[in-house]
Parts: C-alpha cells; sequence; structure tokens
C-alpha cells in the first residue's frame, strides 16, 4: 500500500492542517465532503511506512481543533484526526505510551529524539511522549516539545506535558525515571537518599495509582538502585519484577575497557556483567565475561590489570569525563537507557546476557532479598527476564558482590520511612557515591 497525496477535485476554500498519522499535509473542505484523487509521492526516507488508506475513494479526516478538550497536550499534536483504524492498521502496531520524568534535563535530550525517531521500539511503532517536569521546568518543556513538534517524526503521535506524575503516567506502558534532585556541596549521601527518597514514593504511588498494570519502569535518576526500591515498594500493585535501575552505561563502559585491552572492537566483547550498585561498590565481572567466545582470563592474562585497573577505571569512568569536559555523560547515559529497553523487548542472543539491577527476590546467587542489585540476565523479547543460572561466582567475585550489598542493605535502612519499612536508620559503610554526581 502506498502513501499518497490527496488532491481535491474541485476547487473550494480550504484549511491546511498537518496529520500527525502520515505526516503528510492534508487539505480539509470547509464546506462539504470532497472527492479525493490519488498520486503516488515519491519515495522517501520512510518508504517503509503507509497509511491507512485503502481505496480510492476516502473521506477528509475530521479535524478537531478544540484545546480546550485535551490542555494537556502541545501544538500541533493537540489535531485529532479521525482516520479509521488509526491505531491498528496493516502497517502500525498499536501505540505506546512512554512517560518520562526530568524530561528537560540533559540525559532526556539526547534519549527523546532516539524514542521518537524508532531508534529504541521499532520503525513501525507509534509512540505517544508524556513529559513531566517541575514548576521550574515547564518553559523549558514547552521548548522540548516544539523541538519535538519540528522534526515531523512519523511515529511520535502525542506529546504531553505535566508536573503532576498522576496525570503524566496515565496509562503508562513504559515510564523513564530520570530526573533525581543532584548533590549538592556539602551534602551528605543520607540526605541525598531521603530527599530522593520522597520524589521517588511519590512517583511509585502515581504509578501504582494510573499506570499500566505492566508498566516497565527504569530508574534513571541517582542514586537509582535504591530510588528504584523506594519506587517498587510504593506500587505493591505492580510487580516488582517491573521495576529496573539503569547499570547498563556501566556494562558498556566495562565493555570499552576489555575490548581496549584486547585489541578488539567492542562487539566482540560478551557475557559482561556489572554486578551490585550503581555506584563505586559495583562490580564488572570479568570472570564471566568473554572476548570472542573465550573467557577473558584466557585473552588478557594480566589479572593485576583485571582486578585494579580495570576495576577503577569502570567505577570512576563518569567522574574522569567530568573533569576533562566539564560535564556530566548525558548523551552516553541516553544510550545506555535505548540499550536497556531494547534488551528487555528483543530477545537475547544465545549465550549472551544484560546487566540490569532488579529485585533480588527469589536470586540464584544467595544475595540478600528485598534490594534493587544488578545481576546478569536474559529476555525473551517480550519486556520480562530471567536471571541467569550458569555464571561461576569465585571468592574473589564473591567478596566484592558482598561489598556492594552491605551498602545497598545499608541503604534500605537508610530509607526505612520511605518503603514503609519503619523507622530510618542510617549507618552507612562511606560515601561511595559516583564520582561526578554530585
Amino acid at each position: 500500500m502506498a502513501v499518497a497525496e490527496f488532491t481535491p477535485s474541485s476547487s473550494s476554500s480550504i484549511i491546511k492542517k498537518t496529520s500527525l498519522y502520515s505526516s503528510q499535509l492534508f487539505y480539509v473542505s470547509t464546506h462539504q465532503k470532497r472527492r479525493f484523487s490519488l498520486r503516488p509521492l515519491q519515495k522517501t526516507h520512510y518508504a517503509n511506512i503507509c497509511c491507512s488508506v485503502t481505496s480510492n475513494e476516502v473521506q477528509a479526516p475530521v479535524v478537531t481543533n478544540d484545546l480546550k478538550k485535551k490542555p494537556e497536550c502541545f501544538g500541533v499534536f493537540c489535531l485529532t484526526y479521525d482516520l479509521k483504524a488509526e491505531e491498528e492498521t496493516s502497517c502500525w502496531k498499536k501505540l505506546i505510551n512512554v512517560s518520562v520524568s526530568g524530561a528537560a534535563g540533559m540525559i532526556a535530550n539526547h534519549l527523546l529524539f532516539k524514542l521518537a525517531a524508532g531508534e529504541v521500539f521499532g520503525p513501525d511503532q507509534p509512540i505517544a511522549l508524556k513529559l513531566l517536569g517541575s514548576e521550574r521546568s515547564i518553559q523549558a518543556l514547552e521548548g522540548v516539545a516544539m523541538e519535538l513538534e519540528d522534526s515531523l517524526y512519523p511515529l511520535l503521535r502525542e506529546v504531553s506535558i505535566g508536573i503532576d506524575p498522576y496525570e503524566v503516567f496515565q496509562d503508562a506502558e513504559w515510564a523513564l525515571l530520570i530526573g533525581a534532585k543532584p548533590r549538592g556541596p556539602g551534602m551528605e549521601r543520607a540526605d541525598l537518599l531521603d530527599i530522593n527518597g520522597q520524589i521517588f514514593a511519590e512517583q511509585g504511588k502515581a504509578l501504582n495509582a494510573v499506570a499500566s498494570r505492566n508498566v516497565k519502569v527504569i530508574v534513571v535518576g541517582n542514586p537509582c538502585n535504591t530510588n528504584a526500591l523506594i519506587c517498587l515498594k510504593n506500587a505493591p500493585d505492580i510487580s516488582a519484577k517491573n521495576f529496573h535501575a539503569l547499570t547498563r552505561l556501566d556494562e558498556n563502559r566495562a565493555k570499552c575497557q576489555l575490548a581496549l585491552k584486547a585489541g578488539v572492537f567492542y562487539d566482540k566483547v560478551s557475557n559482561m556483567t556489572i554486578w551490585g550498585n550503581h555506584s563505586t561498590t559495583q562490580v564488572p565481572d570479568f570472570l564471566n565475561a568473554k572476548i570472542n567466545g573465550f573467557p577473558v582470563k584466557e585473552v588478557i592474562r594480566d589479572t593485576k590489570w583485571l582486578e585494579e585497573e580495570f576495576t577503577e577505571k569502570v567505577q570512576k569512568r563518569g567522574g574522569v569525563l567530568i573533569q576533562k569536559w566539564g560535564r556530566s555523560s548525558a548523551a552516553s547515559t541516553a544510550v545506555s537507557v535505548v540499550d536497556a529497553i531494547r534488551s528487555l523487548v528483543t530477545p537475547t542472543p544465545e549465550g549472551d546476557w544484560f546487566s540490569t539491577g532488579v529485585y533480588t527476590d527469589g536470586n540464584p546467587y544467595g544475595i540478600a532479598e528485598g534490594i534493587v542489585f544488578s545481576m546478569p540476565c536474559r529476555s525473551n523479547g517480550d519486556g520480562d527476564y530471567e536471571l541467569v543460572k550458569d555464571v561461576i561466582i569465585d571468592d574473589y567475585l564473591r567478596s566484592r558482590i558482598k561489598k556492594s550489598e552491605d551498602e545497598l542493605l545499608a541503604e534500605k535502612r537508610c530509607v526505612a520511612h520511605r518503603t514503609g519499612e519503619g523507622i530510618a536508620v542510617c549507618d552507612l559503610p562511606g560515601d561511595t557515591m559516583l564520582p561526578g554526581e554530585m
């Protein structure tokens, strides 16, 4: 079925409106229904995209231009076109709702355009973006929506902005929680946990109240492991298995360092696991990782480098980047969010796995239950995952994992008042916030 341009067969006064369905321009008669003739368009970059026109005689789409009926939408996205079978045709999948917090920030500035372009869910997946900000960022959110509007993405059907999570998370099928308060000068880590705990407790309650029961939640805002724990504890009607803390950037960094050391391209590195917390206690696992299908320790025989320099480089990579460039790793973080989602919506290659921070209940590794801990996972591509069982854990790896586990258990005690588990007791073993997160 080819995309077509509609040309009126007789003259009349017309109104020019932008159609979000086919990303072409429709000319709509203001007086009466008209017949339209079809002529093929030249092939474009989006030649694989088609609309729901099925015959040579079609009605002009009815335009609803009453913005009062949908005050939360933005600009051109407030124009509703009532095309038959708009939601699902032979060419399009059903539209999905993706909510993003911290949508006016730098990470979102890279991520939103990847989502709208089809880089995440595929070139035939229509998407609605619901952007959450604060009172201070609402004007910036309007600017973000304007850029999305001007980019003419065929897949982007709706954009809405707001400061109330109970509105922005309505019917969300994916919630990407980027927004979090950064650590200010002189701020104790316990204070940071509490301030962000309040934010993620409220967002968890909102997700529980209005999001899809099968919503997938990826927590990016730091400290992401404990923020994810707080969020899931405040969303009891949503499976704890649906919550993830982003450790994919750490995995990507680890693959990069191993590839550099081995003198290979990074796609030769597989089975990379980041264990534990997204902090300097994280454990990049070189014991189970592979290069060209061979165990890393058989390819890189420098054990001291693996245990010391490699591990430290991965743990402190973000801080070094900030020192070099003067800004945080927003772009690579956005890429890692894309990678994390793709790993859940695409079947994992046979024999491989990926890292993500998930709830530990029922884990086969002996890690304490009731925390969010980065572990190796596989997916069938349906958004769900399973923990990998066939991994090796030696004494060295177990001791490192235990250190990160102890830290997360201490963080959990520090936010007990946010998770409904009693009075908070902050006995953090040390300040292990990742460099550059202040």
